[in-house]
């Protein structure tokens, strides 16, 4: 055992010069061993400093945080030069043709203060807010061209709700709860069925098929869902206790109410966190539009909808050729804005204040609209206050689709309903809490139904991740069937079907009149 042993350790010693002569060979050629070779075998002989330490992950990601803030305020491209004055005052008139119903404003106000007719007073509030929220868009457009592609679409999205918000506000200060609620929602169905299907059916007129980023629409359904679920759960208890089992279910469900918001509230700041932050690449289409499906165009042998019904003015559909190139990142361009930012800034608040009194006004009116009974405060709130509040970004979104951007689209619309569902409607609730004004998200029954079912559609829609021409008339005939569903509904009051258990707070004096 000790011979056999003997050369294997005679042999381990006799290894270690030459693995000196070796490693000294290979840095220098023939020269002496060097100390990296010696401390190679022997870390007790590192006589180097010690490399500096990496800072923690957590600190790493604060250094970072800079960067991406600077990244995201950042324009996609580049601006040419700031427009002056009077270029900005030409393009604020000649923006749109919707322009010309601006002349109602004046004639509204004119007929609130001086004529006893209802009737008047809202037509003309009504036509007057249209131009008013186109004007809104516009601005924030403007402004969103100074900053990063995904805090443009956030500003697009604000703004872009900010008719719904005023409005809902007004009728909150004057104790128009059933107006609050049905407004909201119908701003959600507005932008789900009506917006999203139009965008659809315009689109399916250039393109066979339409794709889109599934992921990122698959998302916003599934928050859409989730704000659903919380505002039905209030309903979902109110038929399931009664005055036996809990003799204070009014305060109860109000209670239920505020904390719900409260989560709706965080979970939207979690929206953007992960929107602007964790995920922006998702909704990002121009880095990576590749995960969208190919939009594909008409056979050329075959009739499309476009040549049947946009045939008579000239304008022809893409050939396959040109409709088959998948989608990439546009070619870096000057960007030249209408607005120079003071006039884009100054314009944003002119108009916000215009619409604060033009939406006080057409409030004041409906009482006296419905009074007739010829027409409910359900299909106003639900039918026609979102028709006015949505007529810039039914435009928008629909232009876009054409020129084949449903990415565009889809943001537009889910994301405007997102942001109702899971920051207008809890902020609100918040908002009537402090103003002691008993909003709850106890909604109508038929109006919480339609919601769900609705958002159910569009996720069945969207899951596939393209589109056609007939998903969009599908979407906008189910709009007709819900206006036509609550032009004969006549709705209910859950604060009369809660009775006294709920406290009515500062609206006491009102529901008493």
């Amino acid at each position: 055992m000790e011979e056999s042993s003997s050369p294997t350790a005679i042999g381990h010693k006799e290894s270690l010069p030459d693995i000196h002569r070796r490693a000294s060979s290979r840095s220098h050629r023939g020269g002496a061993p060097t100390t990296d070779s010696t401390q190679a075998l022997d870390p007790g002989l590192d006589s180097n400093p010690p490399s500096p330490k990496k800072p923690p992950p957590t600190l790493k990601a604060v250094s970072l945080l800079p960067i991406a803030v600077r990244r995201m305020m950042t324009p996609k491209r580049k601006l040419a030069r700031e427009p002056t004055y009077k270029s900005s005052l030409w393009a604020i008139v000649t923006e749109t043709w919707l322009s010309v119903l601006l002349v109602f404003i004046p004639i509204g106000w004119a007929l609130h203060f001086t004529v006893d007719n209802d009737v008047a007073v809202f037509v003309t509030t009504f036509l007057a807010i249209i131009p008013l929220a186109k004007l809104l868009g516009f601005a924030t457009e403007e402004l969103a061209l100074r900053v990063g592609q995904t805090i443009g679409g956030l500003l697009n999205a604000t703004f872009g709700n900010a008719v719904e918000l005023i409005v809902a506000i007004v009728a909150l200060l004057k104790c128009e709860l059933r107006v609050v609620q049905s407004s909201l929602i119908g701003s959600i169905l507005s932008n789900l069925l009506l917006v999203l299907g139009m965008c659809f059916f315009a689109g399916g007129t250039r393109y066979s098929e339409q794709g889109f980023m599934a992921g990122a629409a698959q998302l916003n359904s599934s928050l859409l869902t989730i704000s659903v679920i919380a505002v039905l759960l209030p309903a979902a208890f109110h038929f399931a206790v009664n005055t036996n089992t809990d003799p204070d279910e009014g305060n109860d469900i109000l209670r239920m109410s505020h904390g719900v918001a409260i989560i709706l509230l965080i979970i939207y700041g979690g929206y953007l966190f992960f929107q602007l932050w964790s995920h922006a690449h998702l909704y990002d289409e121009g880095e990576h539009s590749g995960e969208a499906m190919v939009s594909t165009a008409y056979p050329q042998n075959g009739k499309s909808l476009k040549g049947i019904a946009m045939g008579a003015i000239g304008r022809k559909p893409p050939t396959d050729a040109e409709a088959s190139v998948p989608r990439v990142a546009e070619e870096e361009e000057v960007e030249e804005p209408k607005l120079n930012i003071v006039s884009a800034i100054l314009l944003l608040v002119v108009i916000t204040v215009l619409v604060a009194f033009t939406a006080e006004y057409l409030v004041d009116s409906i009482d006296g609209l419905t009074a007739t009974g010829a027409i409910s405060k359900e299909f106003v709130g639900l039918i026609l206050l979102p028709i006015v509040g949505n007529a810039a970004e039914h435009v928008t979104a629909v232009t876009v689709s054409v020129k084949d951007k449903l990415d565009l689209s889809i943001g537009v619309a889910v994301g405007s309903s997102i942001q109702i569902a899971l920051f207008v409607i809890p902020l609100l609730v918040i908002i009537a809490w402090g103003l002691d004004k008993p909003l709850t998200l106890l909604n109508d029954p038929f109006e919480s139904v339609v919601l769900f079912l609705s958002v159910l559609v569009v996720n069945y829609v969207v899951s596939d991740g393209k589109s056609n021409w007939l998903e969009g008339f599908i979407l906008m005939m189910l709009y007709v069937l819900v206006a036509v569903s609550f032009w004969y509904y006549p709705g209910s009051d859950p604060l009369e079907a809660l009775g006294s258990s709920i406290p009515r707070g500062a609206c006491a004096a009102a529901t008493v009149a």
